[in-house]
Formats: structure tokens, C-alpha cells, sequence
């Protein structure tokens, strides 16, 4: 409880705004674990993810720039496993709207490049599956200014549509995703 409110503390002593022609660095980390008990067997899930973005601040409310991402994530089901690693290329515009000098909503519309690559193991043996495609998405969220221009970003999902197209006469793969609360992501920038 303490730290929340030291943080409180610095979110409202601070006083600076990113402002036209500052450069925006800025990114996300993420993992997540899961383990799934049944009756006759354990499931284990973990992804980890890196997006890192650069901007450049070209209005007062206005940043674009490039964003990329990296993500892996391995299933374990005991005589079988699922590895999967995800990367996007692309680029991104930002709208920000200052609330107060502390507080700014923003919203992210990113579009670009996807290639995935998929190996099921089982046991010895695998298979291994290749895809690319396309993704765009939309993703508003909340900035709070800790100190001249360095700051977190809160968001709880988005509005998204991807495409993958597997080698080898694989599937076709479109997603329309809706994850407004379903998701919680905390990341930093820092306006320079």
C-alpha cells in the first residue's frame, strides 16, 4: 500500500507533457503462466512477449512511429508439447488527450507483418508449421506521468483483426478479437 501511494505521490507532484518534436520510447513486457490440473493429466502454458515502440511526437497530440514484438509461448500436456514464437513488424499512430498535467488517455491504431512458426511434439517427433500475415488493432489506454515525460501506460485490451496463411497448403487463419477487459497490460515510455 505504501508504494501505490508513493507513486500517487510522484504522479501528482509531476508537471511535464510530451510536447511536438519530443521522440517517444516505449514498450511492453509480458508473461504469463498457467497450469491446468484434470482428473488424469497436468497441462503447463507459458508466454513471454516484448513490444518495444519508437515515435516521433510530430503535434502536440499526435506520435508516429514503428512498433515491433516478439512472443514465445510453450504448452506442456505431458507426452505432448507446443511451441510457438510470433513476431510483428509494423508501424503505429497515437492520439493523446491530456486530462491534467499528471493524466493523459491515449489510443494506439498499429498495423504491419506477422510470421508465426508452430512445432508439436510428440514425444521424439515433431512437426513444424509456418505462417504469415497481417495484423491491425486498436488499443486505448491510460498514461500516467511520473516525472518529465517518463511515465506508465495502463490498458485492458483492444479491438484487433489478424490474418495467417500456413505454408504447405495449411489453413487460412482470419481472428476478429474484442478483448476489452479480458486483458491488463502495464507498460513505460519516456518522451525525450
Amino acid at each position: 500500500m505504501k508504494k501505490i501511494l508513493v507513486m500517487a505521490a510522484l504522479a501528482i507532484c509531476s508537471f511535464a507533457n510530451a510536447q511536438k518534436g519530443t521522440i517517444l520510447v516505449g514498450g511492453n513486457i509480458g508473461y504469463t503462466s498457467e497450469t491446468t490440473d484434470s482428473r488424469f493429466s497436468e497441462t503447463k502454458s507459458n508466454e513471454f512477449s516484448f513490444s518495444p515502440k519508437v515515435g516521433y511526437q510530430f503535434h502536440d497530440n499526435w506520435t508516429v512511429g514503428g512498433e515491433f514484438t516478439v512472443a514465445s509461448s510453450k504448452d506442456d500436456q505431458g507426452a505432448n508439447e507446443y511451441k510457438t514464437n510470433t513476431s510483428r513488424f509494423g508501424a503505429f499512430v497515437r492520439y493523446t488527450m491530456p486530462l491534467s498535467q499528471t493524466f493523459a488517455v491515449f489510443a494506439d491504431l498499429g498495423a504491419g507483418f506477422q510470421n508465426r512458426t508452430e512445432k508439436d511434439y510428440i514425444g521424439a517427433n515433431y512437426s513444424k508449421y509456418k505462417a504469415d500475415g497481417m495484423y491491425i488493432g486498436v488499443v486505448p489506454a491510460l498514461f500516467i506521468n511520473m516525472q518529465k515525460g517518463f511515465g506508465l501506460n495502463f490498458s485492458i485490451g483492444g479491438l484487433g483483426y489478424d490474418t495467417l496463411s500456413y505454408d504447405n497448403n495449411g489453413p487460412d487463419v482470419k481472428r476478429f478479437n474484442f478483448n476489452f477487459g479480458q486483458t491488463f497490460n502495464i507498460g513505460i515510455s519516456k518522451n525525450f
